[in-house]
């Protein structure tokens, strides 16, 4: 990935978050090893987190923050989660502002860095990714109902820490890796793949700065970039709200911008 091109022509890639984002905000096994022991695993990073039951209690999110890449640009950014699969988010870099909603089932973006004021209905490839960012929970919990698999590769590093890296390919193929603190049991990293443009650019998240809300952890800074010398994107969180009213009108299709006035000395 070339992390120098201008923030106008990396919209794919960097300015259009895609799943980076909120995959990485809310990222929040099958193998040669027994299956119950990859299962107490999953186990214990779910009650790292707080637990399965207050997970599942949560019905909506908010969060909010600043995005920066590198020392190009940064710019406010929110996103509004809700179940079942519903997703609403902004971003506000160099005086545009970009959108992207998810109603569960249709998608509609605008990309004024593309030159795409317009919000216009998603493609296929937009859609996967956003129905993904808007499974608040992940795609390790439940990973047998929503067709994914898991599998556990052993111990591994994450600067000087310990951690247990497992693998998840979901049901569409798309193969990840999570790497989670072997004694916290949060995770610290996550690694991929994402699709853009018809393009693949491979992708990693380290996460920071984990703090309580509400009884749930969360990181609070996110790191990501196409390798661990190359983090060209920091997510700072600034607020996350829990089980916030936040009315179905939020996830249908955005208005078109109006139109600017025409000049007093028009003729």
């Amino acid at each position: 990935m070339n992390t120098r091109v201008s923030i106008f022509s990396f919209s794919a890639r960097r300015i259009r978050l895609g799943g980076l984002v909120l995959t990485s905000l809310l990222l929040s096994f099958s193998s040669s090893l027994p299956a119950q022991t990859v299962n107490q695993i999953l186990a214990k990073v779910f009650v790292a987190r707080g637990g399965l039951a207050k997970m599942r209690s949560i019905k909506s999110e908010r969060v909010a923050g600043t995005i920066s890449f590198g020392s190009e640009a940064s710019g406010p950014f929110a996103v509004e989660l809700k179940r079942p699969l519903k997703m609403h988010m902004t971003l506000s870099v160099q005086n545009q502002t970009m959108v992207r909603v998810f109603d569960g089932t249709q998608g509609w973006a605008n990309n004024p860095f593309a030159g795409k004021v317009n919000p216009d209905s998603m493609i296929d490839e937009d859609l996967k990714n956003i129905s993904e960012e808007a499974d608040f929970d992940g795609p390790l919990v439940d990973y047998v109902r929503k067709g994914n698999k898991v599998e556990l590769l052993g111990k591994d590093k994450v600067e000087d820490k310990d951690v247990w890296r497992v693998r998840l390919t979901t049901k569409n193929g798309d193969v990840r890796y999570y790497l989670f603190d072997v004694q916290a049991f949060l995770l610290l990293k996550w690694e991929g793949k994402r699709r853009a443009e018809g393009k693949e650019f491979p992708v990693e998240s380290y996460f920071r700065d984990y703090r309580d809300v509400d009884g749930l952890k969360f990181s609070f800074q996110i790191d990501s970039g196409s390798s661990a010398i190359n983090l060209t994107q920091k997510l700072v969180i600034d607020k996350i709200e829990l089980n916030v009213l936040i009315p179905d009108s939020e996830f249908t299709k955005p208005a078109a911008p109006d139109a600017p006035a025409p000049s007093a000395s028009a003729p």
